[in-house]
Order: C-alpha cells, then structure tokens, then sequence
C-alpha cells in the first residue's frame, strides 16, 4: 500500500503521525509539506522590495518546512516503510490532490484543522478538499489516536459494500481490528393510514432485507480475515451512526464514498457531512 502523508506543523497533524502506528507497513510512504507563501499585500511597496520580502520569508518558511520533515520522519513508527520527504510550494490542497493522483497513492492521512489559533471548520478546510477531490482513502485525524482495534463500518448500499472490500483487502492495519457494521433505516412506515399490523410486517420486512444485506458482508470479510459482525436499525442515520460509535467506543469510523464522482455528494448535504463535523474519532473516507 502506498500513503501519503501530509503534514502541517499543527497538533492534529502530529496525531496524523502517530496514527500510522496503527495502519500496516506502507510499500513507500510520501511525507508531505506544502509551503503556500503569501506575498505581501501592499500595493504602494515598490516590486523589487515586495519580491525581496517574499523571497526572505520562502527562505524561512522553506528552513522550517525541513525541520518539520525531519522532526516527522524521526517520529514515524518503526514498522512505517521506507519514506521519502516532499517539500513542495503552492495551496496545499492542490498540492496534496496533484501528489496523490500523480504517485497512484492508496490512502491519505492527515490531520483535521490546520496552523494556527483560529479553529477552522471542517467544511471549506483543507481537509475538506481533501474529501472531495483526492481520488484515494482518506484517514481524516481529529484528536488523539490511543487505539484502533474497534472500527465501526456505516453501509448504506452495495457502493458502500464494495469500496469498503476494496480497500480491506489491502490489509491497511498493522494488528487485527474488529468491524462492527451497521445500516441505518429510516422509517418505512407508509404516509398514508395504514393497519399498525400492517406497518410493523413492512417494517419487520425492510428490517430482515437490511439484517441480510450486513450479514453477507459480514461473512466476506470473515472470508478475509476479519473479524466482522453487523446490525440493522430503525431510525436517523447521522444520530445512529454517532450513539454507535459511542457505544461501541469506536476507534475509527470507516465510510464509503457512495458516488461515481467521488466524495463530493457525499460529504456536502449528506449523512457524512454532519458525521465528519461531529465525529468523535478519526474517519476514514473509501471509494
């Protein structure tokens, strides 16, 4: 497996690197920074100064982007792969998306705010961008990574179904985790009057159909190894995806993309929006 990992100096981005303690021994593992340099936003300044001042502030920007590249790669586990460092200039999330699409990378790790005092939200981030346009997993990294034994895997549907296979077979975790999988159901209930029987039996039906749809992919993943068990539910599938991830103590939640185009639709306007906002572990995005 090929991984990217990007990296900005903040606190998160740091977890991001202990995290891979957790993932299995990258083929090659891409060590990231990209250096967006602002230029100085004075119009009256004379171009030869404004190019010396931006040129001065490359040279320390550039300096401290070593320094973290090395900082980094003294921290990575022992188990990580071999790696290479990248210091690259331009917006970082072109730059982590071009990287990414250019080396074929299999997963993206990183971490969910970026530099600085002010705490940016995860829509319209870099993160976020991220989600949308890297065509690969993505390991988005929101606090501290104690564990990742307890992996809760949300389906939806057979997209779902087949990205999350995909990327499992590829082994990404160093020790064994149990996948916990769940579909959530909204309510079936007809909005025209009907027999409360009635309704129970068509609830008890979708309820059946979705009990087997888990159980299949249960019994592919133990085909794989893993240990996997799954449950359908009634209910709200961004508030059922959350109390089950608290109440399994999940270490990280495992997504699939669920479109053709990638993340887009699924992370603006839909369930994984407000579980990527809210999320109390780290989520792992797959396509």
């Amino acid at each position: 497996m090929k991984t990217l990992l990007a990296v900005d100096g903040s606190d998160n981005s740091y977890e991001a690197v202990r995290a891979l303690k957790y993932l299995s021994r990258a083929d090659q593992l891409i060590l990231l920074h990209a250096l967006n340099v602002p230029r100085p936003a004075y119009p009256m300044m004379m171009p030869e100064v404004a190019d010396e001042l931006y040129n001065a502030l490359e040279r320390s920007m550039r300096e401290d982007g070593e320094r973290l590249l090395d900082r980094v790669q003294s921290l990575l586990p022992l188990h990580a792969g071999p790696s290479t460092k990248r210091l690259e200039l331009g917006s970082p999330a072109e730059i982590i998306v071009t990287t990414a699409e250019q080396e074929h990378v299999d997963l993206v790790v990183m971490g969910a705010r970026g530099v600085g005092p002010i705490k940016e939200r995860l829509l319209g981030s870099v993160s976020h961008r991220i989600l949308t346009l890297a065509p690969c997993a993505k390991l988005i990294v929101n606090g501290p990574v104690k564990a990742m034994k307890q992996v809760l895997l949300p389906l939806q549907g057979p997209y779902d179904m087949e990205a999350a296979l995909r990327f499992l077979q590829l082994r990404p975790f160093h020790e064994p985790v149990e996948l916990s999988l769940l579909t959530v159901l909204p309510s079936v209930r007809p909005p025209w009057p009907v027999e409360a029987a009635a309704a129970e039996q068509l609830e008890e039906r979708a309820l059946q159909s979705a009990r087997d749809f888990v159980g299949d992919v249960s019994t592919r993943l133990q085909a794989l190894g893993y240990k996997a068990r799954g449950r359908a539910v009634l209910g709200t599938p961004t508030d059922m995806i959350l109390r089950e991830a608290g109440s399994l103590r999940a270490d990280l939640i495992l997504m699939g993309s669920r479109g053709r185009q990638g993340v887009t639709r699924f992370v603006l306007g839909s369930v994984a929006h407000a579980v990527l906002h809210q999320m109390p572990c780290p989520v792992l995005v797959v396509h």
